[in-house]
Formats: C-alpha cells, sequence, structure tokens
C-alpha cells in the first residue's frame, strides 16, 4: 500500500513540475510583468497640448520599493520596441513640464495635431513598473528646413523668357499635420530682417492631391523681388531664403520659421525695345518718320521680353516693323519662309492680302510670326482720355486723347508730360467704363483694374480700346 502512495505523490510530482515547465515556456518575456506600481497621471484619456501649456508641470509617482535610479520611459506601442527616455529619478517622483514632453513626443514620432496613444513606464533595472497611457496631440516646435537652393548655391536668372522657371524651393517639415500647413516661402537681402514674400503653398488635411512642399519661382517674380529687395541690376549678391509654417489650430496661431538659406544670384533690367507699324497696310503708310504720330506701336509682354503682338485693323498690303522712329536701319520684315522674320536689309514686307481686323504676334528671338483674323468689338466711345495724380487734370477730370482715323479703337496722346502718380484710361469723362492694370509702361488693362503706376516724364500714350492694351513710352 505505501509503495501505492509512494508512486502515487511522484507521478503528481512530475504532473506539477511538467505543468509549471510548460507555463513558464508559454509567458512572454517581451512583456515583464510589473513588480512596482506607477500612479495614474492628472491627465485626462485624451489630451490636446498646445505652446501656451509649456511651463505647466506634468509629474508622475510610483511605488517605491527599489532603490537607485528610475528610468521614465515612453513609447508610441504598448511593446516599447522603441521608446524614448523621458527622463530620470531618484526617488519615487518625477516632474518636468508639458514642454519637454511635448519634444519627447515629437522625437518619438508623433505627428503635430494628431491624437494618439502614448505609454509610459518606470524602469529601475530589470524591474519595471506597470504601463499607464493616455491619448495626446502635440504641437510642432521645429521650422521647416530648406533643401533647395542649397546654402552657398547659385540661381542664374534669364531675361529671355520671364515666365520660365528660376529656381523650385524645397523643404521638409513633420512627416504629417493633424491640421492644414500654410508655407510662406520669402526673401530678403543677405543680413537683412525684412523679408519678401515669393508665395505661398498651402497643404491641406487630408492632402489627396498630394501637394508637396516646393515652389517654383519663375525668372520674372524673382528677379522683381531681388530687385525689390535691395539688389541692383547686373550686379551679382547674396540673399536669404526663408519658409514661414503657419498653423491655424490653436489660438493664436502657431508660425515657425526656418534657418535661411543664402544663394547668389544676379537681377536683371529688362529692357523693353519698342517696335513699331510701317507701310501701307498701317495706319503710318511707308512714311517712317520720326513725328507721324500714326505710327503704332506693337505690346510688348511683361514675361517674354521678345515677344510683341498688335491687335487692329490693316489694310490690304505690306508692312514692316522698325525699331527707331525715322530710321531703316533697325527693322524686322518677312524671311524667305512663311511665317518667319528677316532683321537684314532684303527682308520682305509682311503682307495682308485682305483689309480687316488681325491680330499679329511676332517673337524677335524665335524671328517668327503670326497674322489671324479676329472679330473687334462693337463697342464704340465719343470720347477716352486719362485721369489720374500723374495727369494735368489730376482726378479731376479727363485729358481727352486723339482717336485714329484710321482705326477707330486706336487712342493716342503725343508729349503729354506726367508726373510720379498714377493713372487710368476713363470712357466718356466718367467712371462708368475705364481700365487699369498694375503694370507699369505697358500692358493690357482690363475693365475696372487697378491704377496703373507711372515714373515722372513726358510721353508718348497709345490705347487700344478693344483689347485694353496701352503703352506709356517715355521721350
Amino acid at each position: 500500500m505505501k509503495n501505492i502512495i509512494k508512486l502515487f505523490l511522484a507521478s503528481l510530482f512530475v504532473t506539477i513540475v511538467f505543468v509549471a515547465c510548460d507555463n513558464e515556456a508559454d509567458r512572454d518575456w517581451t512583456t515583464p510583468e510589473a513588480s512596482f506600481k506607477l500612479n495614474d497621471t492628472s491627465l485626462g484619456a485624451n489630451n490636446v497640448l498646445y505652446e501656451t501649456m509649456k511651463a505647466n508641470p506634468f509629474t508622475l509617482s510610483w511605488e517605491n520599493k527599489v532603490n537607485g535610479e528610475s528610468s521614465i520611459v515612453l513609447s508610441s506601442t504598448e511593446d516599447f520596441i522603441n521608446k524614448v527616455e523621458l527622463g530620470k529619478s531618484n526617488t519615487n517622483i518625477f516632474t518636468t513640464t508639458i514642454g519637454e514632453l511635448n519634444t519627447k513626443l515629437l522625437q518619438a514620432g508623433y505627428s503635430p495635431f494628431t491624437s494618439k496613444t502614448v505609454y509610459i513606464r518606470i524602469e529601475k533595472g530589470t524591474e519595471v513598473s506597470n504601463i499607464i497611457s493616455f491619448g495626446v496631440s502635440v504641437y510642432p516646435i521645429n521650422g521647416p528646413v530648406i533643401t533647395a537652393p542649397a546654402n552657398g548655391s547659385t540661381i542664374t536668372l534669364s531675361s529671355a523668357d520671364q515666365s520660365a522657371v528660376a529656381t523650385t524651393v524645397t523643404w521638409t517639415d513633420y512627416s504629417g499635420y493633424g491640421t492644414s500647413v500654410v508655407y510662406k516661402v520669402e526673401i530678403a537681402k543677405k543680413g537683412d530682417a525684412t523679408f519678401l514674400s515669393l508665395g505661398e503653398v498651402t497643404i491641406p488635411n487630408p492632402n489627396p492631391n498630394q501637394i508637396t512642399r516646393s515652389l517654383s519661382v519663375t525668372n520674372k517674380d524673382l528677379n522683381t523681388a531681388a530687385l525689390n529687395a535691395g539688389g541692383i541690376a547686373n550686379q551679382e549678391s547674396e540673399f536669404d531664403f526663408r519658409i514661414t509654417a503657419k498653423t491655424s489650430f490653436s489660438t493664436p496661431a502657431i508660425e515657425l520659421k526656418s534657418a535661411v538659406s543664402t544663394a547668389k544670384l544676379k537681377p536683371y533690367k529688362v529692357e523693353f525695345v519698342n517696335l513699331y507699324l510701317v507701310g501701307d497696310a498701317t495706319a503710318a503708310g511707308w512714311d517712317n518718320n520720326a513725328t507721324n504720330a500714326n505710327m503704332y506701336p506693337l505690346l510688348g509682354n511683361q514675361s517674354v521680353s521678345a515677344s510683341y503682338t498688335y491687335t487692329g485693323y490693316f489694310k490690304a498690303g505690306g508692312f514692316k516693323l522698325i525699331k527707331t522712329k525715322g530710321s531703316w536701319d533697325a527693322q524686322y520684315g518677312a524671311g524667305s519662309s512663311a511665317g518667319t522674320l528677316s532683321s537684314d536689309g532684303g527682308s520682305g514686307n509682311i503682307t495682308v492680302t485682305t483689309a480687316g481686323y488681325y491680330k499679329f504676334s511676332a517673337n524677335v528671338a524665335t524671328m517668327t510670326y503670326t497674322l489671324e483674323p479676329v472679330t473687334p468689338s462693337s463697342a464704340t466711345y465719343p470720347t477716352i482720355g486719362i485721369i489720374g495724380d500723374s495727369t494735368p487734370n489730376a482726378w479731376n477730370s479727363s485729358t481727352a486723347m486723339t482717336q485714329s482715323t484710321f482705326d477707330s479703337h486706336i487712342w493716342y496722346l503725343t508729349n503729354v508730360i506726367l508726373t510720379n502718380g498714377e493713372l487710368k484710361f476713363r470712357a466718356n469723362d466718367a467712371w462708368d467704363v475705364n481700365w487699369g492694370s498694375s503694370d507699369e509702361g505697358f500692358g493690357t488693362a482690363t475693365s475696372g483694374g487697378p491704377n496703373i503706376p507711372v515714373k515722372a516724364g513726358t510721353y508718348n500714350i497709345y490705347f487700344n480700346d478693344n483689347t485694353g492694351a496701352y503703352n506709356l513710352i517715355k521721350q
């Protein structure tokens, strides 16, 4: 009987040992069991951190069962495979600031203004506390980082095609935001505290169109900004580029600026050469005399200096383009192939086979032209004049222009004295029909457009009420 009992007890012991070993094998050693208690924080289940809270305290406390230094760690996952140390403590209390907590969360990969759970525990050697967790939304603290143009690089501007891209400014920032971000791209003369805007890029949240952190800047826009920032035409200077990121998730909005990236560039001065129509198909006839007021100018292009247009009435016949009134030395006529220009003395006439309204376009860089029939506006005006603080009658009344007897849509004034200021074109000495533009010297005025800037001088002025094209040619 005793032997039976011994055998029973022995088998029972083996079973207990086997079960114990089996449980030990099933234990998850990557998540150690808590050996002391970490108390909950005073923060709620979900928390939005604001910059205005950065000095507020953040305190943790726990049972002090193990002597020595403790590490306070946080992670975005419960397994703490990737963790960031929040700080250390030699007691059972740890106090930091909301600002420091925010910084550590950003280091752990949390995206600004996006709610995400954070896991926190205390580590003392091989001993760990229980895990506490809560939702948190962090705020950004670092500005964007410019990746192009590179610091010390040189940007080459070209006046030949001002609409072409001169440079593309690119930058990096936090991988994601829980709100829309407006990035302002700015430029200043190196060392100057006053920055001018080159443009803005808004990246919405969500971003279905995958808008990138980049801004392409044309030759014209970059050249204009560089000159306005204090650059000198045809002189290489250094300019600082900067990005300002603005988010309106909180009040007040958060604005963070990048460090500057400095690049060299040489602004240019755009020299637009006036071209005039002459020939029996035009109002001027073949009289190229400088006093011929009927020699109408073509409209230049503010973006492409070699491009010109003229829309108006042509008689059947021929014409050429000249640069200087009273001289045939610089002229453009028809080339040997259809649609081409030639500037040598043997160029032919550009031919108009049927009288009517046409749009003539020419590019003296590519030496090409087109002549296309158009339908003119049916609107006619008894009078058109200029008005503004730069004109003889200021803003009181219009200074009347002369209407062309060749084309009723063309108006002109010769040798009119203008002062620094602004002007507009208007019909019938009234404001119900008026035209304006922000472009100085020449451009296309629009109905009700802005005032045209003017520098003091004596001018010949031309206006086309059919297209809004205008030329203010300084004498």
